[in-house]
């Protein structure tokens, strides 16, 4: 299949549900993946030192607040599919779509720990925070149904990529997902809160309840990893977090100037809202890091606009292919690693305070 057909390539909308499917189960440095752990280190997991904070979160989990919420109701109105702009459509499914690849690789992950699993306390935080992924996906799924592009989910357990990522390396990677997802829902809300003539599409009338799940999922992550205080306080991991939190941050911002027309539509300057959400993400982040990327410092937004051109260059080509895309690669993934080198080696910020009791609601 070649870039003039292929769904995966920039710009091309799928046509139903095969092609949807097959954009779901791509994987790339700026798709959403799914992952697989060593569910062994993870049944291990003693919550002893925690216990009184994650008896309190695991009962407001299985409360279940936002029960009956991923339901269409009269504030459903279709959209106009068939007349909307070709860009924004295909930039509009494009969200849909990675989120809820997003969304379900966190539904098949945590139904994996689930049932490996023999460890009551774990095996019940999986248990939780995977019915609320699976509402997620399918409440896309139904969005993505109404534009005859639903994703084949049970294909796509099948079919998409998995990597392997220690248990550390998934608390980090999934503790920032989920956190920068509750940002990244929440701004969106308030901003057509204040301006409902940009709502394009219906779900995001839904969005401010839905984050609270994504918040109270980064909580339990972050519990996790203050059972052990080696994964965020030993010199080592203290490097891994400084990596997770400079590739979390720079992907998003890539990933967003791929929707140029979508960002457009929302009334949302992207510049301004990759801001605001790095900033949220970081305030909430020191809950449990004890390093944050100094945002403010020149050299990050240099370097992420060095990291977005040589991106922009790696796709172009990609879609040329043959011989000569094939060496036009090497220099645009030189100057890629040259400027995330260069974000990862900005100086960290570290003087915060982590309390015993860390626990944060959501505040925006």
């Amino acid at each position: 299949m070649n870039a003039r057909t292929d769904p995966n390539a920039l710009g091309i909308l799928p046509e139903n549900s095969e092609q949807a499917t097959e954009k779901a189960a791509t994987t790339t440095l700026l798709d959403p993946r799914f992952y697989t752990t060593d569910f062994d280190e993870m049944d291990r997991i003693d919550v002893t030192p925690v216990r009184a904070q994650w008896d309190e979160m695991i009962a407001k989990m299985a409360a279940d607040p936002n029960k009956g919420h991923f339901k269409k109701n009269e504030n459903w109105n279709t959209p106009d599919w068939e007349n909307m702009d070709p860009k924004l459509k295909a930039e509009l499914v494009d969200f849909l779509v990675s989120s809820l690849t997003a969304e379900f690789s966190g539904c098949v992950l945590y139904k994996e720990m689930k049932r490996r699993g023999n460890n009551p306390d774990i095996c019940q935080l999986f248990q939780l925070m995977a019915r609320d992924e699976a509402r997620h996906a399918g409440f896309i799924n139904d969005a993505l149904r109404e534009a005859d592009v639903a994703v084949n989910l049970g294909f796509l357990t099948k079919a998409k990529k998995y990597t392997y990522f220690r248990p550390k390396f998934i608390y980090y990677a999934t503790y920032l997902s989920e956190k920068i997802g509750y940002a990244r829902y929440i701004t969106i809300y308030r901003h057509l809160e204040q301006n409902p003539d940009k709502m394009i599409h219906p779900i995001f009338k839904w969005f401010e309840n839905w984050c609270n799940d994504e918040f109270s999922h980064g909580e339990a992550f972050a519990l996790l990893m203050k059972t052990d205080p080696k994964l965020t306080q030993t010199w080592q991991n203290k490097l891994w977090i400084r990596f997770f939190l400079v590739a979390v941050f720079s992907v998003m911002c890539i990933r967003d100037h791929h929707r140029p027309e979508f960002h457009k539509a929302l009334g949302i300057d992207i510049d301004e809202y990759d801001r605001e959400v790095l900033r949220k993400t970081s305030e909430i982040s020191k809950q449990v890091f004890p390093i944050a990327i100094d945002l403010d410092n020149p050299r990050w937004e240099k370097n992420l606009l060095k990291l977005r051109a040589a991106s922009a260059a790696m796709d172009a080509a990609k879609q040329k292919g043959g011989l000569m895309g094939a060496l036009a690669k090497i220099p645009a993934g030189a100057r890629a690693g040259l400027a995330f080198a260069s974000l990862y080696l900005i100086p960290v910020k570290s003087d915060h305070v982590i309390e015993e009791d860390s626990r944060m609601v959501p505040s925006y």
